[in-house]
């Protein structure tokens, strides 16, 4: 699965790869296990995070 952050395919991009969920683009993407991508969407939708 990829999804790009805004409507365009220039933007960063979120994307399931493996075990792994990678965030970015190029030299500038972070790589999170399941977990720790798990453990952040629950972050997200349980309010602890929020927009800033």
């Amino acid at each position: 699965m990829k999804v790009y952050i805004c409507n365009k395919s220039c933007c960063p991009a979120v994307e399931t790869v493996g075990d792994e969920v990678l965030i970015g683009e190029g030299a500038n993407t972070v790589r999170l296990k399941k977990n720790e991508w798990n453990n952040l969407v629950q972050k997200i939708l349980s309010g602890e995070l929020h927009s800033v």
